[in-house]
């Protein structure tokens, strides 16, 4: 097989590139405006297939595809809201030469309008597929999977970039480009317009038993989902899509100018994209994670419902998620499953099943969310379908919602600092010893639970709840003066409490001094154990105390 790769060398072509490296007899054309940078990339490629460098724009695709013969040419390059006059020549130097065409289009003008050449590419039997990429390929393969439990009416969803990931040059003219420009979305049943980076949403990426990411901003992009997803459906009558660029500062700025632009209607922002392309690839911080969620809203039986679905991507294995899509469809032509002639957009060749295969071996999490039932346990609520995956015994302990009381022992550590015993005697932690006889008691309180602890003669207690807005799939517990929001992460059959966030008197605190410590729950001899490190910057250990309980059969 062989493919050109227009803009191969940049960032979604060379990473597509990338992920079919191991694929023997696969011959690659990694074609740009820029000889040197597809030859140095080439030199650098490693991997069974085979890759040649050529200096070729894609206004001259026409000349050198009945030399080359492609079995398929990949659009990589875009910026696609920027194609000018003629935005569809390769897809016509195409239909003419008789190859098949994909490409990464993001704008929804030109995934939308793919479908008029459908007649042409079916007459030159070939297929011509058109927005295959995340947005909206992962997304409608997602709501598939949702309407099968329920009839959706809307949806918002949204992108979070890891700020390691390195974002190309189109990628931030296009976006700088429409902010503040209108964007087509359904809303109320009808195509209508909005104002790109001008309206946003704060949501947290939870996968169940997995660290969340941190509570982000998103702002509507202009995106096919827009306008290829809600056709459809036939009750669908909103859709939202954002994205959550990182630092939020940055992003920030954006909804603002995104905002004077729409009201004063100035001109395009896109001459700014260079200073935008520098400065977000300066300022990276933060956790070198991403994510995505796609949340639908709809009708079950005559009830309403809500279902969501989480995606997140650690370290470097995120930024290909946007590839992988023409990675699938590569793999199944290559072993005889062509796509099925004729030109549309990519939305309905990949089903979620396909995703899981390409997810399976990368740091790549997914899984669903449905709304708990009021009456369930705090931790079922937090967990959501991870907590089938708990150890029976931890199980066991946050199965109920009703008082309940366990009995056991402990071994406890102190701080010896002057400040950690300061903190441990205004909580209430017990001292130091190496056996302690141990009850701890599970009341039900309003919408969480209070934690009343007994080591011997000494008695603390703490309140936790599920949290909610900016705290959302978190733990929160309240000890005095001090709550600490806890993700509850699910790992090597343990459930670790993650500290993420913290407040004193419901002030926020910086992260800098966030409480940390390695504090976890586990079975052993089929007893629930519980092992908790409580630390603070500046201060070191506080407390340390780790044993078992059993529960006592309720009076």
């Amino acid at each position: 097989m062989k493919i050109v790769i227009l803009g191969g060398y940049g960032v979604f072509g060379g990473r597509l590139a990338e992920l079919l490296a191991d694929m023997d007899g696969l011959d690659m054309v990694i074609c740009g405006r820029n000889l040197a940078r597809a030859q140095a990339f080439c030199a650098g490629f490693e991997g069974h297939a085979t890759v040649t460098p050529m200096r070729l724009e894609r206004l001259d695709i026409a000349a050198e595809l009945p030399r080359l013969a492609p079995d398929f040419v990949v659009d990589a390059s875009g910026p696609f809201q920027n194609y000018g006059d003629d935005p569809y020549g390769v897809v016509k130097a195409c239909i003419l030469a008789g190859v098949h065409y994909m490409d990464f289009a993001d704008a929804a003008d030109f995934v939308f309008g793919i479908s008029k050449f459908d007649p042409a590419a079916r007459a030159a039997g070939i297929s011509v597929l058109s927005g295959v990429s995340s947005f909206p390929v992962l997304t409608a393969a997602v709501l598939r999977e949702i309407e099968k439990d329920m009839q959706i009416v809307s949806v918002r969803g949204g992108i979070a970039p890891s700020p390691y990931a390195g974002v190309g040059m189109n990628v931030i003219r296009a976006v700088v480009g429409y902010a503040g420009g209108p964007v087509k979305l359904y809303r109320g049943g009808q195509l209508t317009q909005a104002y790109g980076l001008a309206e946003s949403l704060n949501y947290a990426v939870a996968v169940p038993g997995h660290l969340p990411l941190r509570n982000i901003r998103y702002s509507l992009v202009d995106v096919p989902d827009l306008q290829v997803i809600p056709p459809q459906h036939p009750m669908m009558q909103d859709i939202w899509m954002g994205a959550g660029p990182l630092p939020e500062s940055l992003h920030r700025m954006l909804n603002l100018l995104a905002r004077v632009r729409a009201k004063l209607h100035l001109p395009s922002y896109a001459p700014l994209a260079p200073l935008f392309y520098r400065v977000l690839n300066l300022m990276r911080f933060g956790e070198h994670r991403g994510g995505m969620f796609i949340e639908a809203s709809g009708d079950q039986g005559g009830q309403a419902r809500t279902l969501s679905w989480h995606m997140l991507a650690e370290g470097d294995d995120g930024p290909y998620i946007p590839s992988m899509a023409i990675e699938a469809l590569i793999r199944k032509a290559d072993a005889g499953d062509m796509p099925a002639s004729g030109a549309r957009t990519a939305s309905g060749e990949l089903e979620l099943s396909d995703y899981d295969k390409l997810f399976k071996g990368r740091r790549i999490y997914s899984g669903f969310r449905a709304e708990p039932a009021a009456e369930s346990p705090l931790y079922r609520r937090i967990l959501g379908s991870a907590f089938e995956e708990l150890p029976a015994p931890v199980a066991r302990l946050h199965a109920l919602d009703r008082e309940r009381r366990w009995t056991g022992s402990a071994q406890v550590q102190r701080g010896r600092s002057i400040l950690a015993r300061m903190i441990a005697r205004l909580i209430g932690f017990p001292a130091g010893t190496v056996n302690i006889p141990v009850a701890v008691t599970l009341k039900p309180e309003e919408d969480g639970e209070r934690w009343i602890r007994q080591f011997g003669e000494a008695q603390f207690q703490s309140f936790q709840r599920p949290g909610k807005a900016r705290m959302a799939h978190l733990l929160e517990e309240r000890f005095g003066i001090v709550t600490v929001a806890l993700a509850l992460v699910i790992r090597d059959e343990r459930l670790y409490l993650i500290p993420r966030h913290w407040r004193i008197l419901g002030l926020p605190m910086p992260r800098f001094l966030l409480p940390e410590g390695n504090s976890f729950e586990h079975a052993d001899q089929g007893r629930f154990n519980f092992d908790v490190t409580i630390k603070a910057p500046l201060v070191g250990m506080i407390v340390s105390y780790q044993g078992a309980l059993e529960p006592v059969s309720p009076a």
